[in-house]
């Protein structure tokens, strides 16, 4: 069998933040945004690579979600450990920059970690941590 990962879901809590995150600061694509005020999916990926996508959805949408599981979820992503994504770029100070200047938590600076990775870590505005690694 032959896998591609095709999209992951990332919860938002401010969409129109969510938008300027990925795209004024991070550089991706909007592919789609559907629904309307806070209930909106908004499909993003990373310019040239239409096969790889993240999904911003509302974090309580799905009907199967109890009360209780939205507040655990919605506590979860106010201290941002919710959901998280590692991206990998070729140029990690020039991108580090860029989300520098942003109003965009920064979690750690660019570091060079003991398991031969060259990374930083940035929270995104609902508040997910977003890792971007060294492409090497």
């Amino acid at each position: 069998m032959n896998f591609t990962i095709h999209s992951a879901f990332l919860p938002h809590d401010d969409p129109d933040a969510s938008v300027a995150f990925y795209r004024d600061v991070l550089g991706f694509e909007v592919r789609g945004d559907v629904g309307q005020g806070a209930m909106r999916w908004i499909t993003v990926g990373p310019a040239g690579q239409p096969g790889t996508s993240l999904v911003l959805e509302p974090p309580y949408a799905d009907p199967s979600v109890t009360d209780e599981e939205r507040a655990t979820v919605v506590a979860m992503m106010a201290k941002g450990t919710f959901a998280r994504v590692l991206l990998t770029t070729d140029d990690l100070d020039a991108t580090f920059e860029k989300v520098q200047a942003g109003t965009s938590e920064i979690v750690q600076e660019p570091t060079e970690q003991p398991y031969g990775v060259r990374d930083f870590a940035v929270r995104d505005p609902a508040g997910n941590l977003i890792r971007v690694q060294e492409q090497r």
